[in-house]
């Protein structure tokens, strides 16, 4: 059987298909084809299916000559003849052991005794896996490390180079890591962004910061860069001093745009602080060629939270978080809900955005039942906790108030078409700029749907959205998206 496997195979060093793609930093596992470029993880045998043209798992090459797309299509076949031989090589096998049992009892023995031997060999490689295998495990337990890691492609990267070097490998000391090796990756990384610098230049692309503030108070803005391949990292500064000052914030954005290059740079998006409009028009008046937008992510978040002011939002919003804290502080009283509501959590809002205030009402509707079926039982009216006063309060706010989930039911129309939109605008999926257009017209219509048409219960919600959207999101460049999407 031996032989039969090794017919019309090659080893992975002197696989001819390598003259046909390239490696990737020397790693094998990456490649890339020489003749359209694709870069695909994955190793030889998938660059195989990806000359072959026979879309398992990759695309197809659109330039690859007729010679290499058949010596492919040859080699994949072979190995799917071996596969095919392998089987029926085992089920002649199996038939032979059944003949045998019938006519020899001492022959069975013998073949028997063999597999034994096949097994206790695949036994001895289980065992000599295992301690490996644990090592591995013990060192992503001992550093907290997720477990998800095992799935990186770059640690199995990692396992293979170190099992191809074999015995003897001498482990890169402190020094190397933080020093020879990180320099090296950095000039790695560096000749990388090569490719999205020279797509820049070709397509354009999107100055954009993300502000945060970190555990020392300090207010940090990372500056990123976005085009078709792909968003970018560019840099990160302290920008404590500069934040509240739209001059010095135009001097910092001014020089971030000659960095990168006046004539590569069509837009750059902040968010709408007062400081950065300002801001935004001092660069606009300098740079003729770029646009400034708001963050549509952080308008629409202001759109929520300037509905979230409206005082029947404000108070159901208020009484949906008493329930909340109250259930959620009492270990006893949480256990409980969870067996009502058979383990599905509230959303508790978050800090810092208002969206989250909304998915807690949404939650509150998917759990109305439990919650009211909870308070109203015979175990919850037995237990010590029904006679406090804000576990009376809580359960008037569930039992007794038809306004609270009457509320939630309003809330719910008019904000969830708004959801949508911020999912759309904060996602990855697509780039959300010639769909926000169509968007917002899209959820205004819901919002009015939602209420039957009847202007007066909607128009002062949409009265808010306008008011942001006319200030912030009304832009040349969504409304030229909108234009030329052909969806």
């Amino acid at each position: 059987m031996a032989s039969r496997s090794k017919k019309g195979s090659t080893t992975k060093n002197n696989d001819p298909i390598w003259e046909y793609c390239t490696r990737i930093n020397g790693n094998r596992m990456n490649l890339k084809c020489n003749y359209c470029g694709l870069e695909r993880w994955g190793g030889i045998n998938r660059m195989k299916h990806h000359f072959a043209g026979d879309h398992d798992n990759v695309a197809p090459c659109t330039q690859c000559p007729d010679n290499v797309r058949e010596l492919c299509i040859q080699i994949l076949g072979e190995l799917e003849r071996q596969k095919v031989n392998e089987k029926e090589y085992f089920q002649e096998e199996e038939t032979e052991v059944q003949m045998i049992g019938e006519k020899r009892k001492t022959s069975m023995d013998v073949f028997v005794t063999k597999g034994k031997e096949k097994q206790q060999t695949l036994n001895a490689m289980g065992k000599k896996r295992e301690p490996v295998v644990h090592s591995i495990c013990r060192f992503l337990y001992g550093r907290a490390l997720p477990f998800v890691l095992v799935k990186s492609p770059l640690f199995a990267s990692m396992m293979e180079a170190v099992g191809e070097y074999g015995k003897g490998l001498k482990l890169p000391s402190y020094h190397e890591a933080r020093v020879t090796f990180f320099k090296k990756e950095v000039d790695n990384v560096n000749s990388m962004l090569e490719k999205y610098k020279k797509e820049w230049k070709m397509t354009g692309c999107t100055l954009m910061s993300d502000g945060w503030t970190d555990r020392k108070s300090r207010s940090l803005t990372n500056f990123l860069v976005n085009s078709p391949s792909g968003t970018v990292f560019l840099k990160s500064i302290d920008t404590s001093d500069v934040i509240k000052d739209a001059q010095k914030l135009f001097e910092l954005l001014d020089s971030l745009v000659e960095e990168i290059g006046e004539e590569n740079v069509v837009q750059v998006v902040t968010d709408s602080a007062s400081a950065y409009v300002a801001t935004g028009d001092l660069l606009m008046e300098k740079r003729k060629k770029l646009f400034w937008s708001p963050c549509a992510t952080h308008c629409i978040d202001l759109i929520l939270h300037d509905i979230g002011g409206l005082p029947i939002f404000t108070d159901t919003i208020k009484k949906a978080k008493e329930v909340c804290v109250y259930i959620y502080r009492h270990a006893w009283v949480l256990s409980m809900f969870r067996k009502f509501s058979k383990k599905r959590e509230l959303k508790r809002p978050g800090v810092t955005r208002f969206a989250t205030s909304f998915l807690t009402l949404r939650s509150f509707e998917e759990n109305k039942i439990p919650l009211r079926a909870m308070f109203a039982s015979e175990e919850w009216a037995k237990s010590h906790y029904a006679s406090k006063v804000d576990a009376i309060k809580v359960g008037a706010i569930l039992l007794s108030d038809d306004k609270f989930w009457k509320s939630i039911k309003y809330c719910l129309k008019c904000v969830s078409p708004l959801v949508k939109v911020l999912r759309l605008v904060d996602g990855d999926v697509k780039p959300a700029m010639g769909y926000i257009y169509e968007a917002m017209d899209r959820a205004k219509e819901k919002i009015a749907q939602n209420f039957n048409h009847q202007k007066i219960k909607y128009e002062r919600i949409w009265n808010i959205i306008d008011t942001r959207w006319d200030l912030q999101l009304h832009r040349p460049l969504h409304a030229a998206g909108y234009f030329l999407n052909p969806k």
